[in-house]
């Protein structure tokens, strides 16, 4: 039988991505039934927001979403679509791995990292206001069934991958009773897993120091939201940037994948952009779809094809176009199967 998945293009470069994508999963062995739908820039003029309802219907209908970047207005307009997403379905939680690829040149080679990020509340829960003409006021919310709700996320997805320990970020010692809160709530919940998975905690500041000087030593961290926002992007930098970073938005009644870096609007439609990170959030809703090993075929082609170096994307030091790219993984894909 077949998945029904709502496919979201995205603007700038996202529909060239979106595409690239479908074509792997397709070649994947796992049947799709694909419900496009378009959020964005271009559906502003005819709807009157980037985020039409029959957008989220479509989602709510089909629980998966697999969706490419779509732009986010900068100072007073709509709505970030993300945030805006996030909450109107409820995925309240964000995962992020960040795993080194052989053949691109960072840093480090061994980092294997999982940020797990509140995705509801925190400083973007969105209720700000101005204090009169020369001030602005953010109000930051923290609440223990949403703490302990994300803390359980990490470790039930610590103990269902085989990782090792879960890591709390905060500022508790500044942020008392917000941060205070947030750390408590882990606690609570780390002790439902002593003996399983090792918990610690760190400051956000210094853990951020420690991810740059030594990230093997981490394994998966748990974040407020905006933390999590910051340090998933710093990890990102450690093992490529944005565009091999995949990304998923997970709640209980539906989900999104999908990458975390911009729509680059001046490469549209010039076949040069790289699908990694898009490819590689569709290999983690294969996980979630409960095709582990199909899912572990495609990163693998990914990974095999970026190694090889030889049909990968500009920014990746290549030549290779979009769909090129795409092609070399399916070849790939299918050599995999058939080992």
């Amino acid at each position: 039988m077949a998945h029904r998945v709502t496919l979201i293009p995205g603007d700038g470069i996202g529909p060239e991505l979106a595409e690239a994508t479908r074509r792997v999963l397709d070649a994947s062995g796992v049947a799709f039934e694909w419900e496009v739908v378009d959020a964005g820039e271009a559906c502003i003029a005819e709807y009157g927001t980037p985020l039409p309802e029959h957008v989220l219907d479509s989602i709510r209908r089909n629980k998966v979403a697999l969706k490419g970047p779509i732009t986010t207005p900068v100072g007073k307009g709509f709505r970030s679509v993300n945030v805006t997403l996030r909450q109107a379905l409820g995925l309240y939680a964000n995962l992020r791995p960040a795993r080194s690829i052989k053949g691109l040149e960072t840093r480090y080679q061994d980092v294997d990292l999982v940020i797990v990020r509140e995705n509801t509340e925190d400083l973007y829960a969105g209720i700000e206001h101005m204090v009169g003409p020369d001030a602005a006021e953010s109000i930051k919310i923290i609440t223990r069934a949403a703490s302990e709700r994300i803390a359980r996320f990490a470790f039930d997805y610590a103990v269902a991958n085989g990782r090792r320990k879960v890591t709390a970020v905060h500022k508790a010692n500044i942020m008392k009773l917000s941060d205070g809160l947030f750390l408590e709530a882990c606690g609570t919940v780390a002790a439902d897993y002593a003996g399983r998975i090792e918990f610690e905690d760190r400051i956000v500041d210094n853990m951020c120091m420690q991810l740059v000087q030594k990230p093997e030593q981490y394994d998966v961290l748990v974040l407020p939201n905006l933390y999590g926002d910051i340090v998933s992007d710093l990890a990102a930098g450690l093992v490529g940037g944005l565009g091999v970073a995949p990304g998923a938005n997970i709640g209980t009644e539906a989900a999104v994948f999908e990458p975390v870096h911009g729509s680059a609007p001046k490469y549209a439609g010039q076949n040069k952009a790289n699908p990694t990170a898009l490819m590689l959030s569709g290999a983690l809703m294969l996980r979630h779809l409960g095709h582990p090993d199909v899912a572990e075929r495609v990163e693998t082609a990914v990974r095999d094809v970026i190694a090889e170096g030889r049909t990968i994307t500009y920014d990746l030091g290549g030549t290779a176009g979009t769909s090129e790219f795409a092609d070399a993984i399916i070849v790939r894909l299918a050599s995999l199967a058939a080992a």
